[in-house]
């Protein structure tokens, strides 16, 4: 039998439970749940904060039942909170439907990248909670409850980006559409001072979009993804369509944003058409993905403030760059979930993949966050920040409208652990 996590995936976040449990179905959790005085659930284990850190009981949510139930006449699915995307998307596929939108990495679980506000990239495109329409949570007594946008338009957007506060959640109801495909190609040597002074042309040539760099040296590598069946804003086959950008030249063979890591581990490039699930993540599900050992931290900042950041890690690269594997920048559109860090706003996001030594990386953020923060940045919930809880709260304007639903959810703290004790205070 596999055995129960005791650290995240990159080994820098010991859990701390005083018991792990795998539940094999409803009954079974619903029982575990009343009979704990704490309890965390736990997704793929890929955050790097203590968001997932567990004080008593921790539940792996990867055993229970993993029916996806399609519902074409609303185009939408139903789907166990510990179902992976990359398994989500091939049960999809083989039904002609799709998501609008996936994470770099398709290894990662549906609740886990929803409670925290995981994203993907296009200026069209919402981070992925904001495909939820509903969701089916246990609460403190063992209780089973549904939540959903339409009967509770009102609260519905403050219990998706929920960070595991109101209960555990077991199942979500997602918006799909019908399946497309997609083609992917690379730009390198784009200097960075062009992605900075053109950046919504850059940002905007093809439906998904991503620059990678050190911030040291001054250029930089384009991945654009395209939709190629005329399902997308970006479809003309004939080029990085949409704004029409094109700078930089063509990648003639396969590349991996990671320097040094394998290409074969990447999603296939070279404009070759395929299926949405094999073209929109960066990494193949069937790899180990990223550099291996690393810490990870990202901000989210107002579209409008790209361009100066751009210019302030610029001025810190011989800083940023030696702490570096590679940092990545995506856009993300405007959501109404009260603790997405894309809440009410177009986003530029920030992305820093950090080599595995803390003490060295610890300054290297605080530079990053020195700069960052003061133009409106808003850190992943599920990577490193040096922000306390108190700072981070104070970053969204329904922190307080979300701490009282929690509390009224979890009256007593049930689903709450430091963190969330730090971030959601006495009320």
């Amino acid at each position: 039998m596999e055995s129960l996590p005791t650290t995240n995936w990159a080994g820098n976040v010991a859990f701390g439970a005083e018991r792990t449990h795998r539940p094999r179905d409803l009954d079974e959790l619903r029982r575990l749940v009343a009979g704990s005085a704490r309890i965390r659930a736990l997704g793929s284990g890929h955050s790097f904060s203590r968001v997932a850190a567990a004080p008593g009981d921790l539940v792996v949510l990867d055993g229970l039942p993993a029916a996806v139930d399609v519902d074409t006449d609303r185009s939408t699915v139903r789907v166990p909170a510990g179902l992976r995307y990359a398994e989500l998307a091939v049960a999809l596929h083989r039904s002609g439907l799709a998501l609008g939108n996936l994470a770099s990495l398709p290894h990662i679980s549906v609740a886990g990248s929803v409670a925290t506000g995981t994203h993907g990239s296009g200026d069209a495109r919402r981070c992925l909670a904001a495909a939820v329409t509903g969701l089916q949570l246990v609460g403190p007594e063992g209780d089973l409850v549904e939540l959903d946008r339409a009967t509770a338009p009102d609260t519905f957007p403050g219990s998706v980006v929920a960070l595991g506060a109101l209960g555990v959640v077991t199942r979500l109801t997602l918006e799909v559409e019908p399946a497309y495909t997609m083609a992917q190609r690379v730009r390198v040597a784009v200097p960075l001072t062009e992605v900075a002074d053109r950046f919504d042309a850059v940002l905007g040539a093809a439906d998904s979009v991503s620059v990678f760099t050190d911030w040291r040296g001054p250029e930089a590598q384009v991945w654009l993804k395209r939709r190629t069946d005329g399902s997308g804003s970006h479809s003309d086959s004939s080029s990085d369509s949409g704004s029409g950008w094109e700078g930089g030249r063509a990648a003639d063979r396969p590349l991996n944003p990671v320097p040094g890591m394998p290409p074969e581990h990447s999603t296939e490039q070279l404009d070759v058409p395929g299926p949405w699930f094999e073209r929109l993540p960066h990494f193949r599900p069937e790899l180990t993905p990223g550099a291996g050992e690393e810490l990870q931290s990202e901000y989210y900042l107002p579209r409008e403030a790209a361009p100066a950041a751009f210019e302030a890690l610029r001025d810190i690269g011989d800083l940023v760059a030696p702490a570096l594997h590679v940092a990545e920048v995506r856009t993300v559109a405007a959501d109404d979930l009260w603790l997405s860090p894309a809440y009410r706003r177009p986003t530029a996001t920030f992305h820093f993949t950090w080599v595995r030594d803390a003490a060295a990386v610890a300054p290297v953020i605080a530079a990053v966050e020195e700069r960052l923060i003061p133009l409106g940045g808003r850190p992943h919930w599920g990577k490193l920040t040096g922000l306390a809880p108190d700072e981070l709260a104070a970053r969204y304007e329904q922190a307080g409208e979300f701490g009282r639903l929690a509390r009224k959810l979890d009256p007593a703290g049930k689903f709450r652990n430091a963190f969330l004790d730090a971030l959601l205070g006495d009320g």
